[in-house]
């Protein structure tokens, strides 16, 4: 009898159409937030999916968490690196623990992050595809610091990544999501990349593009 996940505490929404080995959906929350968050969107999200809203190990305050610190004192956005990576092998460590404890189709595994959650699904996806087969990114960023960990171009080639960001968006401007996408295109992937008239948010569109590529993917 395997025990339950306990590398981070989390919510789930059990698949509404029964198959015998579900998709697996993990949710990431963005900075100051917590697991309630995107949990919040549960319903809109495709039913065969198993659907895990993952809390950041960080607690900041009262319900409020995160991957990683970051000062931005001097004007540049300065990661602390170490809690970065910690985050990043937690959430590997969690994957691995769902995948004992719950009936998932293990060749399709999606990590959905929104802003340091879309940065984690990128620092996992882009270095362990061999768990992953799809990350959604939602006015997120790619980091440098992650770049010399990312997996050789024949282990990414069948990573399939959503990315969506707001023109508009003053907290993650939008070259940081176009730089990515320039990115991950020299790696051979080629993203669906959508963006939007909008600001630091998931909208009712960027839902519904997500969903569809969910389906599709």
């Amino acid at each position: 009898m395997h025990s339950q996940p306990v590398t981070l505490h989390h919510l789930i929404r059990q698949p509404k159409i029964k198959t015998a080995k579900a998709p697996l959906l993990i949710l990431l929350h963005g900075i100051g937030s917590n697991e309630e968050d995107l949990f919040a969107l549960a319903e809109q999200l495709p039913g065969q999916f198993l659907v895990v809203s993952a809390r950041a190990p960080i607690i900041l305050s009262a319900g409020s968490y995160a991957w990683f610190h970051m000062d931005l004192s001097t004007g540049k956005r300065v990661i602390n690196e170490e809690e970065a990576e910690k985050s990043r092998q937690l959430i590997i460590k969690f994957i691995e623990e769902l995948k004992a404890t719950h009936s998932i189709d293990v060749h399709k595994i999606y990590l959905c992050g929104f802003s340091q959650g879309g940065i984690m699904s990128y620092s996992v996806g882009l270095t362990r595809p061999d768990l992953v087969h799809g990350i959604a990114v939602m006015s997120g960023r790619l980091l440098d610091e992650v770049k010399p960990l990312i997996a050789p171009k024949d282990k990414l080639k069948n990573l399939h990544v959503f990315v969506s960001h707001g023109v508009n968006d003053p907290v993650l401007n939008i070259p940081f999501a176009r730089s990515a996408v320039a990115y991950l295109k020299t790696l051979n992937i080629l993203p669906t990349f959508k963006e939007y008239q909008e600001g630091h948010t998931i909208s009712r569109e960027m839902l519904s593009d997500l969903v569809n590529w969910l389906q599709t993917n």
